[in-house]
């Protein structure tokens, strides 16, 4: 009945069956736990009619035409920069932190000095690590530096992560840019937007090639079974690529322990006026235990009465029912224990891992675009 398995969903499995179908002609079957499409980039409105992004807010960017024109397919583009503050001592800043925001921290003549600083020792339109910045011979340089480590960066990073400050990585702590610029945009690719109609619709128009059947709400391995290195559908072995996008622990049964995973509890909340907050997103880099704020019709563009937000908590994922893995805990000990999950999936000569679950590393949209359209187009 099938040419080809995926599992999933979200960009990862739909760009890879949109991919089979239209252009190898293949009969593709998506399996979906979930009872809807579209992984966690799946959006809807909610009871006040407000749409919102059920899984935290999901923003398109990229420098990458290819990735543009192929998305391009199946949604016209709403125009929108992604602008984020920080709320800082009662003040809202923007992040990150730029000359816009020098300006607002300190003193306009000290300001106008730093800046000059800054310009001259980096050049304007520059990005330079906070670790750059440290190792500056001019003391208030170094102190603009500690001013990002401790109000932008660290305490959010310790709520994000779950870890205290001896324990971040000081490589990580030294990517932390600051802008020599007077942008204020989150992202400075080239193409950036919001799907016009939503993203749901979006994955909608990817999933409705004729060859490509979906079934929503329902567990992979309740038809899959993986024994002794061959995969087998409704009992019979199916020799056909299967495509996984799921998390790999969960595939082998975490026979060789879980791989730890940051999760998110999204709380909405409803309010009958007419914005929240001055933009999308406000981090709490130092206050509160959320680590941001969205308001959505601000990300969307939508007109409606009253706003809904969401506060994102993050907590350490266990596998408990509800729970959902969002951010890959990236260092040696994991990575070593992912490379023995990998090492079992490669016996499996019809099975490729896809996607930031499968592959337990971060994708933006368009990384995981790329690498869906790279991936497919070389499995024959």
């Amino acid at each position: 009945m099938y040419d080809c398995i995926i599992i999933g969903s979200g960009f990862a499995g739909a760009v890879a069956a949109d991919i089979m179908a239209r252009e190898k002609g293949k009969k593709v079957l998506v399996l979906e736990q979930r009872s809807h499409i579209g992984g966690n980039c799946y959006d809807k409105k909610d009871e006040h009619g407000i749409l919102i992004h059920q899984y935290g807010p999901h923003i398109f960017h990229t420098f990458d035409r290819e990735v543009y024109e192929y998305l391009s397919r199946y949604t016209d583009w709403l125009d929108y920069s992604h602008e984020v503050l920080g709320y800082i001592d009662g003040q809202y800043l923007p992040v990150p932190f730029n000359l816009n925001t020098l300006h607002m921290v300190y003193q306009e003549d000290k300001a106008g000095e730093l800046e000059e600083k800054l310009i001259a020792a980096y050049g304007e339109g520059t990005k330079v690590p906070i670790l750059k910045l440290r190792e500056n011979e001019d003391s208030d340089i170094r102190d603009i530096a500690e001013f990002v480590y401790q109000n932008i960066f660290l305490k959010y990073t310790m709520k994000q992560w779950g870890k205290k400050p001896e324990e971040i990585d000081p490589a990580v702590t030294g990517r932390v840019p600051v802008l020599i610029s007077h942008d204020n945009r989150y992202f400075t690719d080239t193409y950036q937007g919001m799907p016009k109609d939503g993203y749901t619709p979006m994955f909608e128009k990817m999933l409705s090639h004729p060859q490509i059947e979906v079934r929503t709400g329902v567990d992979a391995m309740s038809v899959l079974r993986f024994d002794d290195y061959q995969i087998y559908f409704d009992n019979q072995k199916f020799e056909g690529p299967v495509i996984y996008t799921g998390a790999i622990d969960e595939l082998f049964g975490c026979r060789y322990g879980r791989l730890p995973y940051r999760g998110l509890d999204f709380r909405f909340e409803y309010y009958e006026q007419e914005e929240y907050q001055p933009k999308a997103v406000v981090n709490y880099t130092v206050s509160e235990d959320y680590t941001r704020i969205t308001e959505f019709k601000k990300l969307t563009g939508q007109t409606a009465d009253g706003t809904t937000i969401v506060k994102e908590y993050p907590y350490a994922y266990t596998g408990e029912q509800g729970q959902i893995p969002y951010y890959a805990i990236n260092d040696p000990e994991n990575q070593a224990l992912y490379d023995e999950y990998n090492k079992l999936a490669r016996n499996y000569g019809n099975l490729w891992l896809l996607g930031r679950l499968a592959e337990y590393k971060y994708y933006n949209i368009d990384a995981i675009v790329k690498r869906a359209l790279e991936l497919v187009r070389t499995i024959r």
